[in-house]
């Protein structure tokens, strides 16, 4: 059965619209906070996302290491998303996963829709682009590519793009860097916490079973970016997401009441803790609210691995070393499968009581 392809958002600002269709409009409640992004991103007053230097990370020096491991512990608690720099992958490879990224974009949509995913028959895989079955039934401005690109044995390589041609042997050195970061960051705040130091790393699968999925996402231009965004507010379900984008602005964090541009900051990676490390930490390290907005001047592209446990293996809870009788579990036991359910029944949930 053939289902009917959504129309493209990059099909849709490309078409020479003026105004947006209704369903990519947000709520009311939310058009207060929607400002022109590279205005916002100019801003130097008020809080600012953290850099960490995890150049000394590994440093044989411990009190430099500890140093370097105590920023680290610190932005992870306060606000639990950073530029990350000096994180051990070259510029130059950096360079060529958005080389290859954004040359598989520059397709013609015809050309990419053969590796469409079907979403409805749960083949999430693939070239996509949001269907309104969020809460709200409402659209983002994006369009995306979806695929587990580590393990290595669990790729399914028959839907990875085959034009630009080195778009795999990239991607795929880039999976198994980002790997070795993973483990290097999990290690350092599993010490913060005062477990062992794998002890992070097990807990949400290790080298076997914590999937990397990357999620490219594509915003195009969009002629009423007032009006919509390129992803609704929400937190990441992963234990850790990396994030590379294209240099241009759109990130926002929602930090002590307010949403908060996230500046560029050239060779960074941006890595948010995400609710599988909050609930492990029992809150100590957050998973922050955030949110794309979009531009009518540039289109932007970001890069977007989550690290994620197995769906059913592990029972994610507090780890007993982080509950006290004064500090007790925040969160009750799931697994990641059931965790995602919560997440999207509580949605639903909200948006019937609007």
């Amino acid at each position: 059965m053939v289902t009917s392809v959504a129309a493209r958002v990059e099909s849709l600002a490309s078409s020479g619209i003026q105004s947006i269709p209704k369903e990519y409009i947000r709520p009311q409640e939310e058009l207060t906070s929607i400002g022109n992004v590279f205005e916002e991103e100019k801003k130097e007053e008020g809080p600012q996302v953290p850099t960490i230097d995890l150049k000394e990370i590994e440093s044989e020096d411990k009190e430099v290491r500890e140093r370097c491991r105590q920023e680290l512990n610190k932005a992870a608690m306060e606000w639990g998303v950073m530029h990350l720099v000096n994180h051990g992958i070259s510029d130059e490879l950096m360079d060529r996963v958005r080389k290859v990224g954004q040359n598989f974009f520059e397709l013609p949509v015809e050309e990419k829709e053969k590796y469409a995913n079907d979403q409805g028959s749960g083949k999430i895989q693939g070239y996509g682009s949001k269907l309104a079955n969020n809460a709200s039934g409402q659209l983002e401005w994006e369009d995306y590519f979806f695929h587990l690109v580590y393990p290595e044995e669990k790729r399914d390589l028959s839907i990875w793009p085959k034009t630009p041609s080195d778009y795999t042997e990239v991607t795929r050195e880039y999976a198994r860097q980002l790997r070795a970061l993973a483990s290097k960051i999990l290690s350092a705040l599993s010490i913060c916490l005062g477990l062992e130091e794998g002890r992070l790393e097990k807990e949400v699968g290790g080298l076997e079973e914590l999937l990397l999925q990357m999620k490219i996402n594509y915003y195009p231009k969009c002629p009423q970016p007032e009006l919509a965004l390129g992803v609704e507010a929400h937190t990441d379900v992963s234990a850790l997401t990396f994030i590379l984008h294209n240099m241009v602005p759109g990130l926002q964090l929602f930090y002590e009441g307010k949403w908060i541009t996230a500046k560029c900051v050239p060779n960074s990676i941006i890595m948010h803790i995400g609710d599988t490390i909050e609930i492990l930490s029992n809150g100590k390290y957050k998973s922050i609210l955030h949110r794309g907005l979009v531009n009518k001047e540039k289109v932007r592209i970001s890069w977007a691995v989550f690290c994620e446990p197995p769906k059913e293996k592990i029972i994610l809870k507090p780890l007993p070393e982080t509950v006290s009788e004064t500090e007790p579990p925040l969160f009750p036991p799931r697994t990641f499968a059931q965790h995602i359910q919560h997440k999207l029944f509580r949605q639903t949930q909200d948006a019937l009581s609007k």
